[in-house]
């Protein structure tokens, strides 16, 4: 229990910094601030905003390292392995992660594209944004079937239910994480 309020919380900072980097100022300036100057300041960003960005990349990335060394090391203490079973299973695991890692790079993209339009959303834009977001789950939920069936083949049935209800789990807290912070569209706070 302990194991999973700890990616709860991981989750909950991942989320702070993987939805949208500066968007509650982004919002705020853009409310408070007389048209012509939020027109001003896009049409000349600043070398700190530069510095800002290279900062929130490199930020985003030390957090996706922490999230996926929480969910491994809840996986481990959840699957219950041998040194043999382990031994079959995490170069499997590995395989799915580096894999999980390359989606979850388009999902964050499309967060962001998100943040960027949100204020100039379109039809086209938010058919455009929902259908990757739905070709993403789409995606992860094959990888996750092509993984259990790698388990279930290395380490039968039992070992890899286990595994895909508790991968499951943590990216159901995820991803509830990720949704809850994300504004609605066309809606104003």
């Amino acid at each position: 229990m302990k194991a999973f309020n700890r990616i709860l919380l991981v989750a909950f900072f991942a989320v702070s910094i993987l939805a949208a980097p500066g968007w509650a100022q982004s919002n705020t300036e853009a409310k408070t601030q007389p048209r012509t100057q939020t027109a001003e300041k896009k049409a000349a960003p600043s070398s700190a905003t530069s510095v800002e960005n290279k900062n929130v990349k490199a930020y985003i990335d030390l957090l996706r390292e922490n999230v996926r060394q929480e969910k491994a090391e809840i996986m481990g203490s959840v699957m219950l392995l041998s040194a043999g079973d382990a031994a079959k299973f995490w170069p499997i695991y590995e395989e799915y992660d580096s894999e999980l890692t390359k989606l979850n790079d388009q999902r964050v993209e499309n967060i962001k594209e998100y943040a960027r339009t949100y204020n100039q959303m379109t039809d086209e834009k938010a058919d455009e944004l929902i259908q990757n977001a739905l070709s993403y789950q789409r995606q992860r939920a094959d990888l996750l079937a092509k993984t259990y069936d790698k388990v279930k083949q290395a380490l039968g049935g039992v070992t890899a239910a286990r595994f895909a209800q508790v991968e499951s789990q943590l990216l159901l807290i995820i991803d509830l994480q990720i949704d809850a912070s994300l504004p609605i569209v066309g809606q104003s706070s």
